[in-house]
């Protein structure tokens, strides 16, 4: 895993430059993420990864997924990680994209797993405790995880904090070994 993020951090750090330099960092985020749902499909994938099949193929086939999806730099981009067998990268390339574009803009993605539903005030609330611990806006994408029993778990980039009382037992058991 962390390989595929060494391959495709300059990738990522190219299609960012690119961005910013002509204003289009929305339209990337789309089109990356197009490309993440699309090469997402386990047919698709073994395709890709079949080192019988062709890049004219390949491209081909790609561009023929993309039409009207893509515009003029973003099938190039397509063509440039076909010609270098490198569409396997496209979700790392999304997620490290979407890093920087958080990073430039000043907030953070923050998944937050919670074993009951946010009350609107609540969600406000957390929010606001999460941008004073982080010191950055936060976007939050929170999931239900009825697995925790109770609390919340946080990710933030490489950063977890387990709140949840799952996580508390199973620490305690730890500890008790």
């Amino acid at each position: 895993m962390s390989e595929l993020a060494t391959l495709a951090r300059p990738y990522a750090a190219a299609v960012f430059k690119r961005a910013k330099e002509t204003g289009t960092s929305e339209k990337w985020s789309k089109t990356l993420a197009f490309l993440s749902s699309v090469l997402s499909d386990d047919i698709l994938a073994a395709y890709v990864n079949n080192p019988k099949v062709s890049n004219e193929r390949l491209t081909k086939l790609m561009l023929d997924i993309g039409e009207g999806r893509l515009d003029q730099e973003g099938a190039n981009f397509l063509k440039l990680l076909v010609a270098n067998r490198r569409l396997n990268l496209v979700p790392q390339i999304a997620r490290i994209f979407e890093a920087h574009k958080a990073e430039d803009e000043g907030y953070l993605d923050v998944d937050v797993h919670a074993a009951y539903e946010f009350s609107e005030e609540g969600k406000q609330s957390f929010a606001a405790k999460l941008e004073k611990q982080f010191g950055k806006k936060v976007r939050m994408n929170v999931s239900i995880d009825k697995s925790l029993i109770g609390g919340v778990l946080v990710r933030a980039g490489d950063k977890v904090i387990d709140g949840s009382i799952k996580g508390q037992l199973q620490h305690m058991q730890k500890a008790l070994q």
